[in-house]
């Protein structure tokens, strides 16, 4: 048999139509596997050989080969073009090409459809490894921040609306604490997707006496996929990664948009640095925060993706199905543009200053101490509701009469309330308001000092996962 044909040929008269090639050829995406290929190839070889399946004589022929179309690859001599249908083939008929019979060995025990699912899993460690990386190196710049701005204050928003005093740090470290979530999320995902799948073959197992476990711990997994039909038909740790992708997307989307306000005259928080913002083609004053926009807006992409998989999957009958092979698209796309705005984001955070001055500047003449004042009434013995009310109405006499907190006199509080004294003046101050906090993980300064110690330990002895 000729070896320019399909490998999968032999029962078929006629030859594939080229435009039937053309729409089912996945080489173009799945080519980016080409690693995983053959490290998993070179694994499975080395286990015929020590099985007795091939000799070991053939095995090293193989794996010898197997390395050189590695360094073909590599440097761009070998041809992946449409026509060789997916990577699987290409490196099969390639190693063919090059030891003759022999290379027809290596497939025994096999099939394409555990052949992706090994090599998706070997990539998506990988990627996991990458994005931990840079979950890591965000949350250092956060932390920087944190540190660098202590004893900021800031108003605290809710509805988008100003609510309390806050310090900056204590906004930063909530965006620390989000990400670490993101990164236990791919820690867990890493352990279900640590599972060799080769050996399942197309989707009954193999009558050959093959060693799946030999090539698990070879290729570092935890054990195999226990069932094969499971093994080679199922999705669902590139649902959950991607899924995760999308949560982590979701907070950098979040925080971008605060940079995107925050940068904006009418807020004057922040400054990002010219090298990260671009200008108008017709407007000569404007500076536009577009790599924030740009992070914002490709959360929609990863987004896509998982919806995208979702519905590859959904309907499915076991084993394998042809659907699944346009896997590889969303799941790559999601592990790009995850890993492209992790990085812009940290960037973007470097280059990003925050106007303590405006900062302060809000905080004046304002009603972000009401709480607090509802809170001196409950430690004077008044029920909360009652507390809640009568200050409720303080705010609204004083929006009435233009005049801030502050500005109220000891007989207009005591107006609302005859548990007012001397001392309500203590609670109206925000730096006050920030230093009177005590419960745990709130923003006083301790509880603020303690986060930025514990994310310092925390980070400096972060081990990350083997890829």
């Amino acid at each position: 048999m000729p070896y320019s044909k399909p490998l999968w040929s032999g029962r078929f008269k006629e030859p594939l139509s080229e435009i039937a090639l053309k729409f089912s050829s996945s080489i173009d995406f799945d080519k980016k596997l080409y690693q995983e290929d053959i490290a998993g190839s070179i694994a499975h070889v080395e286990m015929l050989a020590a099985t007795k399946i091939i000799s070991s004589e053939e095995g090293r022929r193989i794996r010898t080969a197997l390395k050189e179309i590695a360094k073909e690859i590599d440097a761009g001599h070998l041809d992946l073009s449409w026509e060789k249908e997916d990577i699987h083939l290409a490196i099969e008929q390639r190693l063919i090409q090059k030891i003759g019979s022999i290379g027809g060995k290596l497939h025994a025990g096999r099939s394409r459809n555990d052949q992706i699912a090994l090599d998706e899993r070997l990539y998506l460690r990988t990627a996991i490894h990458e994005l931990q990386k840079l979950i890591t190196q965000l949350q250092r710049v956060l932390l920087y921040h944190a540190e660098k701005y202590f004893r900021v204050i800031i108003p605290g928003y809710t509805h988008m609306q100003r609510a309390q005093p806050i310090y900056l740090s204590h906004h930063f470290l909530a965006y620390i604490s989000m990400l670490d979530r993101d990164f236990e999320r791919l820690s867990d995902c890493r352990k279900r997707a640590n599972k060799l799948p080769l050996g399942a073959a197309a989707l009954a197992g193999t009558s050959l006496p093959i060693d799946r476990n030999m090539v698990a711990r070879k290729l570092g997994f935890d054990g195999i996929v226990e069932n094969s039909m499971d093994a080679v038909s199922d999705r669902d740790y590139l649902i959950e990664f991607i899924s995760v992708c999308s949560t982590i997307m979701i907070h950098l989307s979040r925080f971008a948009e605060e940079l995107v306000l925050w940068s904006s005259q009418e807020f004057s928080f922040a400054t990002i640095d010219d090298a990260y913002s671009t200008g108008s083609s017709i407007m000569p004053q404007k500076k536009n925060p577009d790599m924030a926009e740009l992070v914002r807006g490709k959360t929609g992409r990863v987004f896509g993706s998982l919806t995208a998989i979702l519905t590859i999957m959904k309907a499915l009958p076991l084993a394998y199905n042809r659907d699944m092979q346009e896997d590889k698209i969303p799941f790559f796309d999601a592990v790009t543009t995850t890993r492209e705005c992790l990085f812009m984001f940290s960037h973007i955070l470097v280059h990003t200053h925050f106007n303590k001055n405006r900062f302060e500047d809000e905080l004046k003449h304002d009603f972000l101490t009401a709480t607090d004042v509802a809170e001196y009434l409950v430690q004077k013995g008044v029920p909360f509701r009652e507390a809640h009310s009568a200050t409720g109405k303080i705010v609204a006499y004083a929006v009435e009469h233009k005049k801030s907190l502050d500005q109220l006199t000891l007989k207009e509080f005591k107006h609302y309330s005859k548990n007012f004294s001397d001392d309500v003046i203590n609670v109206l101050d925000p730096h006050k308001s920030v230093e009177h906090k005590k419960s745990a993980g709130s923003t006083s300064p301790n509880e603020v000092k303690k986060q930025i110690v514990h994310w310092t330990r925390a980070l400096k002895n972060r081990k990350l996962s083997a890829q």
